[in-house]
């Protein structure tokens, strides 16, 4: 029998003044995560949350908490957000390789790499798992599997959008990488970006087993009819 698909809500979507509202409806509806995008300004074209706002929703429930890092230098942040409260936290493999020409200066975006450090982003993820928190890698669209880091992480992540912001269109080329790594890694494998009824099940037919919602969630009058729709899908 296949593992069960969990829903991570990812509160970029939510309605920050009503923010603590927002994460109990979510619990209701019965999902399993909440899914935290930290972005710096540098990495991604858009600036959010910073570890302050990773402890206040800490405060506010018992769900694990995602911290995705799309920052520079995510390593001297770790135990920032560690202390936070966060569970989970995601390191984008492009902090750990040399950039393609295209997207080499800071305001150049999507950032993509063609070859990880290995030795470099496995000592970040046993940095977190030393911490007591699950470690997970991240891979934007046009950066290849670095597959000799995945013994040393929980989980991945295969983002099928250039990160940095809400609603965007789902890139199927996302779905290659899934495969393999249905294939290959025994651990979390988790899909981000325009994930909706209509995307989810080529999703989750390709290896996927945590779902981030935004938009498709936060923009739904029925938030439980959402999550159902998704967790039926395995």
């Amino acid at each position: 029998m296949g593992r069960p698909i969990e829903v991570s809500a990812s509160i970029l979507a939510a309605d920050f003044a009503n923010l603590e509202r927002d994460i109990k409806r979510c619990e209701a509806a019965g999902v399993a995560r909440f899914h935290i995008d930290c972005m710096d300004g540098h990495f991604v074209p858009n600036l959010t949350i910073g570890p302050v706002i990773v402890e206040a929703i800490r405060r506010h429930t018992k769900l694990p908490l995602e911290a995705h890092l799309m920052i520079e230098h995510p390593g001297d942040y770790i135990g920032h957000y560690a202390k936070a409260g966060a569970d989970i936290i995601q390191l984008q493999a492009e902090c750990y390789g040399r950039r393609r020409a295209a997207c080499g200066l800071w305001n150049q975006w999507p950032k993509e790499t063609d070859h990880v450090d290995a030795a470099a982003l496995c000592a970040d993820l046993k940095k977190i798992r030393g911490l007591g928190k699950k470690a997970f890698v991240v891979f934007n669209p046009g950066t290849p599997l670095a597959e000799d880091v995945l013994g040393t992480c929980d989980g991945v992540l295969i983002m099928s959008v250039n990160p940095g912001f809400a609603g965007q269109k789902f890139m199927p080329e996302a779905l290659p990488k899934l495969k393999r790594l249905k294939e290959i890694f025994k651990g979390d494998i988790a899909i981000d970006g325009g994930v909706n009824a209509q995307t989810a099940p080529s999703a989750v037919g390709a290896g996927a087993r945590v779902l981030i919602t935004a938009s498709y969630l936060f923009g739904a009058p029925d938030l439980s009819a959402v999550v159902e729709t998704l967790k039926s899908l395995g």
